[in-house]
């Protein structure tokens, strides 16, 4: 692997860093994590057809599978610093695939919450924004928050290149051949991953992005256990009131995300009449919009204030959310123009997040800190994804859960203007 690694480094380093190498292949393998992740919303009404699941059954599996998605980031984190990058990687897409590929064969409730819950959530928690911190922290000096947006779009463009097509094979052909799909998507990206991502820049002989060629190569990682090393990270965020700020204002942003839109959007289309593809079809073009956002909110957060950055995605993303259950009986400017401002907004956030975890913290510690903030992320996922569902089943609409969602996200609009208000040097190291 090192000696491809090393021939492609010569063959692209007179014209850039390989830096951007690595930031390719990250966005390939977090791609097809996103991809993997919004399986579950296009698979929920046929699952319900198939088996005579409720809605809350299937949200169950998508609940668990949020929650451990998020609090693997931080032990993800601490082993790829104990056994590598690449190593943790690739373990985690080779579990990734097993699981997807064996859910073809499930009949039972358990089934679904053990292997999309259980075995979908962790690995899928090694490969995502925790994956995007550590390989910035690793790799780049100056431009950080350009390549964490660029990364972070991932997601954007994992709905975008994967919802369309599963709805289609879905209405086609039923759920099975799309586990299928995905699980031969993720099995394509094992060997690249294997090839072409080192450790660390010094394992090319190269400073990190931004550093003076004569700059020291990066020592490398601890050799602690990765256990201890998560916990100890969280036992020095925890004094930092900084670290609660961060935490739940990110439970808010998974909880309006991933948890209820990302989960229940297309099966809240068809309750206003839309059928699968063309709620994964508006997926997809919010997908394609915050392309357009994250990376763009990247570039800002290496140029302007975060706190401000956040208020700003938060409170729109909040009043976009309070306007959908009006917009779907609107034409012209109704989910045309949700899907515009919620698109631009969808995850543009986590930029500035890591931003500020990594002022607060230390580019040491930030990847552990970010992944503890990541779990609270996915905490507040699991909670949307379970709590929407069980609001449906009661009251036979999602307006309600639309409601909650969309005031939370202004409350976490007023809570991130207090985040990293005193001095760099009172924060202790």
């Amino acid at each position: 692997m090192q000696a491809v690694a090393q021939w492609t480094r010569k063959r692209v380093g007179k014209r850039f860093h390989y830096a951007w190498v690595a930031v390719a292949l990250t966005f390939l393998v977090m791609l097809i994590t996103a991809g993997t992740r919004a399986t579950p919303s296009v698979m929920m009404v046929p699952l319900e057809q198939a088996f005579g699941w409720d809605r809350a059954t299937v949200s169950l599996a998508l609940s668990i599978n949020l929650a451990l998605f998020g609090l693997m980031g931080p032990f993800a984190a601490a082993a790829m610093e104990r056994f590598g990058l690449r190593t943790t990687v690739l373990t985690a897409l080779s579990v990734l695939c097993a699981g997807i590929a064996l859910s073809s064969l499930m009949r039972h409730s358990w089934q679904m919450w053990l292997l999309w819950g259980v075995v979908v959530g962790c690995a899928t928690g090694a490969t995502s924004m925790t994956l995007g911190a550590t390989v910035v922290s690793r790799w780049f000096v100056a431009r950080r928050g350009l390549a964490m947006g660029i990364l972070t779009a991932s997601s954007a463009t994992g709905q975008l290149v994967f919802l369309p097509l599963l709805a289609s094979i879905v209405e086609h052909h039923g759920w099975r051949p799309v586990v299928l799909t995905v699980a031969a998507g993720v099995a394509v990206v094992l060997p690249l991953a294997f090839l072409f991502l080192p450790e660390r820049p010094a394992e090319l002989g190269l400073p990190l992005y931004g550093e003076p060629d004569d700059a020291p190569l990066a020592a490398p990682g601890s050799r602690k256990n990765p256990i201890a090393i998560a916990f100890g990270a969280l036992g020095r965020a925890v004094k930092v009131r900084d670290f609660w700020l961060l935490f739940f204002s990110f439970f808010i942003c998974g909880a309006s995300t991933n948890g209820y839109i990302g989960s229940h959007f297309i099966a809240m289309c068809g309750d206003y009449g839309l059928d699968a593809v063309q709620g994964a079809s508006i997926l997809a073009a919010m997908g394609a919009l915050d392309l357009v956002g994250t990376t763009l909110s990247g570039w800002l957060s290496d140029r302007f204030n975060n706190r401000a950055l956040l208020f700003w995605y938060y409170g729109l993303r909040g009043l976009a959310l309070i306007y959908l259950p009006y917009a779907f009986g609107l034409s012209y400017f109704g989910l045309p123009v949700f899907a515009l401002f919620y698109g631009l907004d969808w995850i543009a956030t986590v930029p500035p997040t890591v931003r500020l975890t990594t002022d607060v913290f230390g580019s040491k510690d930030a990847p552990i800190i970010f992944g503890w903030v990541v779990a609270g992320h996915q905490l507040g996922a699991a909670f949307a994804a379970l709590l929407a569902g069980i609001l449906r089943n009661s009251l036979g609409t999602y307006t309600m859960a639309t409601m909650m969602s969309g005031t939370l996200c202004v409350i976490a609009a007023f809570m991130v203007l207090r985040i990293n208000r005193r001095p760099l040097a009172a924060v202790p190291a």
